[in-house]
C-alpha cells in the first residue's frame, strides 16, 4: 500500500530535526521500503519544503532544490506529480519563473488545459502562456 507523506515527515527526514521526529521518521520509511512500498511526495507538499526549507531552516535556494532532488532521486520516495521534472530545469534556483510558479505551469498542462494565464512577466519564458498586460 502506497501511502503519501506529509510536508512535516519530509521535512523531518531532510533536516533531522527535531531529532526524535527525524528519527521516527526514517524508522517508519525504512519499514516502509523494507515491506515493498515506496511513498509519495506531492506537488504540494514539495512546494511547502521548498518554502519551508528557506524560511524555517535558512537554507538556499540552491540547495532547497538540490535535497528535494536527491531526496526524490534516492528511490526511498517516488512524485506523483511533475516536480520531478520541474526540478530537471537547468538553473532552477535562479529561473524566472521559479519553481513554483513551474510547477504551476506544468501541472496545468499536464491536466489538460491548454495553457496559463498570467500577469507574471517572467512566465512568458514558458510555453502556452497567455500575458495579460496592465
Amino acid at each position: 500500500m502506497t501511502m503519501g507523506l506529509d510536508t512535516s515527515v519530509v521535512l523531518r527526514l531532510l533536516t533531522g530535526e527535531p531529532n526524535v521526529q527525524a528519527r521516527k521518521a526514517l524508522q517508519w520509511l525504512r519499514e516502509a521500503k523494507a515491506s515493498g512500498s515506496t511513498p509519495v511526495i506531492s506537488d504540494l507538499v514539495a512546494s511547502e519544503v521548498y518554502f519551508a526549507l528557506q524560511h524555517h531552516f535558512g537554507v538556499s535556494k540552491v540547495e532547497a532544490l538540490r535535497n528535494l532532488s536527491l531526496f526524490l532521486a534516492s528511490g526511498d520516495v517516488t512524485a506523483d506529480g511533475v516536480v520531478a521534472t520541474v526540478l530537471a530545469t537547468p538553473g532552477l534556483a535562479s529561473a524566472k519563473p521559479g519553481f513554483v510558479d513551474r510547477l504551476i505551469h506544468e501541472q496545468y498542462l499536464r491536466g489538460g488545459a491548454a495553457g496559463m494565464v498570467t500577469f507574471e512577466k517572467a512566465a512568458r519564458a514558458l510555453a502556452k502562456v497567455k500575458l495579460l498586460d496592465i
